[in-house]
């Protein structure tokens, strides 16, 4: 059994009404999307996962990642996918620890859609058509730019991932930008 975008958006917007945690979860989509593409996997999956990574950060924020998998498997989801949003967790609110590609790249994007959402908005363009390698390098150097942004998270993420955080970081930019409009991030460009 898969789930489509539709049934996804639909239990994601039950759950939550905030516009900031809606465009997160639109942006980490937007970068777990790209990365299926990346890697040729399945890409309504992995945007599935991302855009529902967060379901139960608002109603149940002391819950998080435990609440979700009482409501995902109360919706009839499939383990793989609940386990992928759950692992997101791993060492602050699940003991599950990314295993699968797709896991591992759900718990380094996760961190880095927010740092890459801060440096948008300090851009005179608001946008992350505009953003490049060497500026969200200098945020992310700077640890007190965004500093809800977990830096460990993404760097642990990059290790088990095994990949350069430049590709990683240039990657999730392309992601972003392929989907600018759709994630609150195309500014005024």
């Amino acid at each position: 059994m898969s789930i489509n975008r539709e049934e996804a958006m639909e239990l994601l917007l039950k759950y939550n009404e905030t516009d900031a945690l809606i465009k997160h979860a639109l942006q980490v989509e937007a970068a777990m999307m790209h990365f299926a593409k990346y890697f040729e996997e399945d890409v309504e999956k992995w945007g599935v996962v991302g855009l529902c990574h967060d379901l139960d950060y608002e109603k149940y924020p002391k819950e998080h990642c435990k609440k979700t998998r009482e409501i995902l498997e109360a919706e009839g989801w499939p383990e793989e996918y609940i386990r992928a949003i759950v692992s997101h967790g791993w060492g602050t609110c699940s003991e599950e620890k990314p295993e699968s590609l797709m896991e591992k790249v759900l718990y380094t994007v996760d961190e880095l859609t927010g740092i890459i959402n801060a440096a948008c908005l300090l851009r005179p363009s608001k946008s992350v058509l505009d953003l490049n390698l060497k500026s969200l390098n200098k945020k992310f150097k700077d640890k007190k730019f965004a500093a809800g942004c977990d830096r460990d998270i993404i760097l642990t993420g990059l290790e088990m991932l095994d990949m350069d955080k430049n590709i990683v970081f240039e990657e999730t930019i392309k992601g972003l930008q392929e989907r600018a409009e759709i994630c609150g991030l195309k500014g005024e460009l």
